[in-house]
């Protein structure tokens, strides 16, 4: 018999509907609550590793995400002045019939999902969120499970809730884990734009008057570039000051940069947000409720594995819930050999590389960081 017929989803991210479209083919009723009304419409660029690709693939949407996105198989390194230093071949992470990396506009990779969540059964329900989760123990009138008090006033009961609701996780406060991000001591400004036609992969510069500079093409015509810098205090900027800031920063650099500059200078959304980890102990669960993706797990985005990693998360939690006989602790000890310790590596090196950057390391060897992950996340999670 099986041991889960109903699951509750809170958060559609890339996690939660990954999540809710391994569950729901297979015959779960899945609920997934989102608090957004318009959880389509929000983000910027996306960097998508292998590993990732790989994990989309198996959801059926890998078609979907290579026609909407950019694909491409190195990653350039360039002095500020634009000059190529190197081309550096990139770890196809996913496997050999996968590109290395695919950029692409972020609410396009949460459209695809979406549809494809409910094409596969599972409901998904916008401008709604969970205000209280009761557990039941089995021998009740509920014969074991969880009882989810939503927004709205209505309630449900569930085998399985799943917290997928980012770094800020109410799920997370919800069930008693007290793990809070921290900023990492970075900054990020970003902008969404046109791309020019010699742009054909990330570029990155590490030097001038940033920790970094990069850019990467999201489609056709699109890309993000972004500038990262010792984090600051932005609250109460302006549009027009966010932008005014962002072209300043870019003047040390040239190249592409050119004609990003002029670009930035016009827009009027230009993105500041800090840099924050977070890594919540082991195990992700209390009782039948678990944490998944950046909810339980994030990183600065200094090796791109955050999606990876959450999409990994829901791989392996779907593969554990699909094939369980009961739902007991064991379950998610299970989920925790398979996930905590690859989880932990990626969230410390991606910190690690963002503290020799801001402690000016000379000799970090940042090559040698960057192929430990890459074989770690070459293997199947």
């Amino acid at each position: 018999m099986k041991a889960v017929d109903n699951v509750l989803v809170i958060g559609a991210g890339t996690s939660g509907l990954a999540l809710a479209i391994l569950l729901a083919r297979e015959g779960v009723n899945v609920d997934v609550a989102e608090i957004k009304h318009d959880a389509d419409a929000l983000g910027s660029g996306i960097t998508v590793q292998g590993n990732a690709l790989r994990v989309l693939r198996e959801l059926g949407v890998w078609e979907q995400v290579e026609k909407a996105g950019y694909s491409f198989d190195s990653l350039g390194m360039r002095a500020p002045d634009g000059t190529l230093l190197a081309e550096i071949p990139d770890v196809r992470t996913g496997g050999p019939d996968l590109p290395a990396t695919v950029g692409m506009n972020r609410p396009e990779l949460t459209a695809i999902l979406l549809q494809a969540a409910r094409s596969a059964g599972a409901r998904v329900r916008p401008g709604l969120t969970a205000r209280s989760l009761t557990e039941h123990a089995d021998g009740t009138e509920h014969t074991g499970g969880v009882e989810a008090l939503f927004s709205d006033g209505t309630s449900g009961h569930y085998d399985v809730v799943v917290g997928a609701d980012g770094i800020r996780s109410a799920t997370r406060r919800m069930i008693g884990i007290d793990a809070e991000p921290r900023p990492t001591g970075m900054g990020i400004w970003r902008i969404h734009t046109r791309r020019p036609d010699s742009v054909e992969r990330t570029d990155l510069v590490y030097g001038g008057p940033c920790f970094i500079a990069g850019y990467c093409p999201t489609g056709p015509d699109t890309m993000y570039a972004y500038l990262v810098e010792r984090a600051r205090e932005s609250t109460g900027l302006t549009e027009r000051e966010r932008a005014s800031h962002m072209t300043e920063l870019s003047r040390g650099y040239r190249g592409v940069w050119d004609e990003i500059r002029a670009d930035i200078a016009a827009s009027d959304r230009v993105n500041y947000t800090w840099f924050e980890s977070l890594l919540v102990e082991r195990p992700w669960n209390r009782g039948r409720t678990v944490l998944i993706g950046d909810a339980a797990h994030a990183c600065p985005p200094t090796l791109a594995q955050g999606a990876a990693q959450g999409l990994e998360d829901a791989l392996v939690l779907a593969e554990l819930l699909l094939a369980a006989d009961t739902v007991d602790q064991s379950l998610f000890d299970a989920f925790m050999d398979r996930r905590f310790e690859r989880a932990r590596t990626v969230v410390e090196s991606s910190v690690t590389l963002a503290d020799w950057q801001l402690d000016g390391v000379r000799d970090a060897d940042v090559p040698g960081m960057m192929r430990k992950v890459s074989a770690l996340v070459s293997e199947l999670p």
